[in-house]
């Protein structure tokens, strides 16, 4: 019976070793590295979890310091008296300061976590604050639910997502926007940070979220900004470029499973119109929103009492929208999150089975 004392079930040669196991799926030897299961847990606490209001009435959001530390150089830097090169290059250095701030801070965060699975997970719970799937599903829900109470409301509720003059807007108006904000903001919410969470680890959470509110507090073309933001709202469209695409494509997928979705005609908008979109980036999911759910997004806009041009998106959709419509795009919205958490799975699989 010797060979029976010798079997442990445990044994490290076997493949299904709790160590080697934890150690693939749930641990790493760099800061720059995320494990698929760790951000699919991030991902999972965002959507179940949100940003709590009670735990930020407490502890201020790492997007709130942020802001802080933005709000505190661009007023001591961006003088109206400057050139346009000094404001240019004070903005440069701003951006880089912030920048430079969240990735040491994010490296140094994840050097402490990655020791052991439990400081993992605790990596999980951090950086589930920098992702944004659950905050915009209910912004956007709001506005469905607003504006089917009435228009007034509805308009109340959009000017909470968007910059745009609300009080001009009718219901088809608002539900575009909302739309528009849903399928623009799911890039910059959800798959930007799994995308550079996923390449480079928290520095890279940190560093994408500090650039993105980089460029929604300076990133703007008007007279304070137009020359101090103009690096920050180059460096958005840069990091944006591969995950506003991916977006895009990850609606086609969504639209494929869903009936009254149309795949075909998402991907044949992406195609046809995305590039004339003012935005670089913007156009990829707006375009396979509009042409998903068959109406018509984008298209000229007033901003500060000034029409802004721009392309339709799916320019032959329809342009009547309402609340029903918004739920559409919501359920979609859905479906494409829960593809980003199989194919999170699916790597993990993949990962482990070549180690």
């Amino acid at each position: 019976m010797a060979g029976v004392n010798n079997f442990r079930i445990d044994a490290p040669e076997c493949p299904y070793h709790v160590a080697p196991m934890s150690s693939i799926l749930f641990t790493s030897s760099s800061a720059f590295f995320t494990p698929p299961l760790i951000i699919l847990l991030a991902l999972i606490i965002d959507v179940l979890a949100g940003d709590p209001k009670w735990l930020y009435r407490v502890i201020p959001h790492p997007v709130v310091l942020l802001g802080k530390l933005i709000a505190v150089l661009e007023t001591r830097t961006n003088k109206s008296g400057d050139s346009s090169w000094l404001q240019f290059r004070w903005g440069v250095q701003c951006s880089v300061i912030v920048i430079t701030v969240a990735a040491l801070v994010g490296y140094t965060i994840a050097t402490v976590c990655q020791i052991s699975p439990a400081g993992m997970i605790l990596l999980a719970v951090l950086a589930s604050s920098l992702i944004a799937w659950r905050g915009l599903y209910t912004h956007v829900r709001d506005v469905m639910v607003s504006l089917d109470n009435s228009l007034e409301e509805g308009r109340v509720a959009i000017a909470h997502i968007v910059g745009r003059d609300p009080e001009g807007l009718d219901e088809s108006a608002i539900s575009r926007a909302a739309i528009e904000s849903l399928a623009e903001n799911f890039s910059d919410g959800t798959v930007a940070p799994v995308f550079w969470f996923a390449f480079l680890g928290l520095p890279g959470l940190c560093a994408y979220k500090a650039i993105n509110t980089l460029d929604s507090m300076i990133g703007h073309h008007n007279e304070r900004y137009e020359f101090f933001g103009r690096a920050a709202a180059r460096i958005d469209d840069a990091v944006n470029y591969i995950p506003a695409r991916l977006t895009a494509f990850l609606i086609v997928a969504a639209a494929f499973f869903i009936k009254g979705a149309n795949a075909k005609d998402a991907l044949r908008a992406i195609f046809e119109d995305a590039r004339y979109h003012r935005s670089v980036n913007a156009g990829w999911p707006e375009a396979a929103m509009a042409g998903a759910l068959g109406i018509a997004l984008a298209g000229p806009r007033m901003y500060g009492g000034v029409e802004v041009p721009d392309q339709w998106m799916n320019v032959n959709g329809v342009r009547e929208a309402g609340p029903e419509d918004i739920l559409r795009a919501l359920f979609l919205y859905r479906v494409a999150g829960g593809l980003i958490m199989a194919l999170l799975l699916g790597l993990a699989f993949v990962i482990y089975s070549f180690s």
